[in-house]
């Protein structure tokens, strides 16, 4: 019987491992997406196990799960960087938008106010932050504008995996010798998307992200 409580108690402390490997993991591929580590940027185990209090272990369990992500690579006696994305990376990224974003808006289901309101605020805070010239916050706020799209598929699954895709696509961001230059064009673009979501022409919002996509392909193949 002394046995039994260790047994009982087992899955619990395994729950909360995984759930303090995710909140590291979120965290991190969150600092990725707003642009606060670029491709290069060394992620140190004994600042990382400081900044978030957790023990080696679990920090190097959720910097595995960031390799699988493709956001990172682990080199032996470097440690773990942050991952420099491809052209080939690139295409595969862009496939994957494409399949998604214009997948969101083939919904059958009306689009909610509150749906409208949450890609309304993204679209705002970017035109805001171009006012300001914090034009990194531009980039983060058009991928937030765009994760609100694939979230009208309402499922858990697109989501999570999306957040990983804009999570590689700001790395692809940080190709851009000028990212004023590059991210100015893109503001105009997703207030037009908006807008025709807003006002029931899913037909001329999937043409219009379609060609959006496309320029931005293309855009991010010519700086690598």
């Amino acid at each position: 019987m002394p046995n039994a409580t260790p047994a009982a108690t087992a899955p619990a402390d395994q729950e909360s491992a995984q759930s303090v490997t995710d909140r590291i993991l979120s965290t991190i591929r969150d600092e990725i997406i707003e642009g606060k580590l670029p491709p290069g940027t060394a992620l140190v185990e004994s600042e990382l196990t400081q900044a978030h209090d957790v023990s080696r272990n679990t920090l190097r369990e959720a910097l595995r799960l960031l390799c699988r992500e493709g956001l990172a690579v682990h080199y032996r006696h470097r440690g773990v960087i942050v991952r420099t994305l491809t052209r080939h990376d690139v295409r595969d990224i862009y496939r994957v938008r494409r399949t998604l974003e214009l997948q969101a808006l083939m919904r059958e289901a009306p689009i909610e106010e509150e749906e409208i309101a949450t890609m309304h605020d993204a679209v705002v805070r970017a035109q805001a932050a171009a006012e300001a010239g914090d034009w990194r916050s531009v980039g983060t706020y058009s991928l937030l504008f765009h994760r609100r799209i694939v979230q009208l598929l309402a499922s858990a699954l697109f989501d999570a995996f999306f957040t990983t895709i804009l999570a590689q696509l700001r790395l692809v961001f940080a190709s851009a010798p000028d990212e004023r230059r590059f991210q100015r064009p893109w503001i105009e673009k997703d207030q037009q998307i908006l807008e025709l979501i807003a006002s029931g022409r899913m037909t001329e919002a999937r043409a219009a992200l379609a060609d959006y996509l496309t320029q931005s392909e293309h855009a991010l193949l010519d700086y690598l």
